[in-house]
């Protein structure tokens, strides 16, 4: 299923991926932010399953924001792990 989270605090716009019913992620794009950063994330997060990018990602800051892209992703993960 596609899911696409709406970011906070952060310079990217919007994140939107794949999940399926084992919970892996695919398909991960980011709307604005830093381009080469978002495609690195996006490209090493490929392919993962959910639980393991939220432990390796949650609560990274970008400079003095209290989020970063990364942490984004997995509030946008856990958000369809909701659902």
């Amino acid at each position: 299923m596609t899911y696409k989270y709406r970011t906070r605090g952060v310079c990217s716009r919007s994140i939107t991926f794949d999940m399926d019913e084992n919970h892996i992620i695919t398909n991960i794009s980011f709307e604005g932010g830093c381009n080469g950063n978002t495609k690195g994330i996006a490209s090493l997060a490929e392919g993962m399953k959910a639980e393991d990018i939220i432990s390796k990602c949650q609560g990274i800051r970008c400079g003095m924001k209290a989020t970063s892209c990364p942490d984004q992703l997995t509030e946008a993960i856990k958000s369809a792990l909701q659902k």
